[in-house]
């Protein structure tokens, strides 16, 4: 039986990862594909682990696989232990936050089941589902950010940025990933775009972001570092 590996970075979300575990828990996924959820825990200040040793032991029945780093390495590195250990034959990035649903699985694993497409991307700028009113200038930077990557892939993505994407897994794993931080979004899509005859789809989807007081850790620097990712892997082959 065919199985979803969901990859959740995790740091200092001791209050809402067993939130979004209950909703994993409870979705149904198309074709009955079992579930695989690997937590990386990116060396927690708060009580993340605790949190999710007392889900896992109250939960047996899930298959969660738990890892931790001993020190703190950043969302991309966190992203690249729950890749390497994936098991199953796709693979999505789930956040420990309530931003993003994953009643909205079946959404991005239909274009891959239909047989159209190897890559799907969640965007939280096309569809009609809800989404949350929130920062004039972070929407901007989000979608002039997106218009930079696809200057440089040549590909018509509305959300470059975008939690949610689910690949086959074979083909993430095959390709070589360095962006520590949060230039994974910018690295693995002018990577993914340059994999000979892979196909990208983009699904609607929802978004319920959060403000900086409820504990959105993107900021500013954030986004110039992903800028700077954009022009490094679209003008050079690493």
């Amino acid at each position: 039986m065919n199985k979803l590996s969901i990859i959740i970075p995790a740091y200092n979300e001791g209050a809402t990862i067993h939130l979004i575990l209950d909703k994993i828990k409870k979705v149904e996924l198309l074709q009955n594909i079992e579930k695989e959820i690997i937590i990386v825990n990116d060396c927690s200040k708060d009580n993340t682990e605790l949190a999710i040793q007392t889900y896992i032991d109250a939960n047996k029945e899930m298959n969660i696989q738990y890892f931790k780093h001993e020190i703190n390495k950043g969302k991309g590195a966190a992203l690249h232990t729950g890749i390497a250990m994936a098991k199953g034959e796709y693979l999505i990035i789930q956040d420990a936050d309530l931003e993003y649903d994953p009643n909205e699985y079946n959404k991005l694993l239909k274009p891959v089941l239909d047989g159209f497409a190897d890559v799907v991307f969640g965007s939280r700028f096309m569809g009609g589902s809800p989404h949350r009113v929130l920062f004039f200038w972070h929407t901007i930077g989000n979608k002039f950010l997106t218009f930079a990557s696809n200057f440089f892939t040549n590909l018509n993505l509305t959300d470059m940025e975008t939690c949610y994407k689910l690949f086959k897994t074979e083909t993430i794993q095959s390709i070589k990933l360095t962006e520590k931080r949060f230039g994974f979004e910018p690295e693995v899509t002018a990577k993914v775009s340059r994999k000979k005859d892979i196909r990208i789809y983009e699904v609607g989807i929802s978004y319920y972001g959060r403000t900086y007081q409820e504990g959105k850790k993107i900021g500013w620097r954030d986004g110039f570092r992903a800028l700077y990712c954009i022009l490094k892997y679209g003008l050079f082959r690493f």
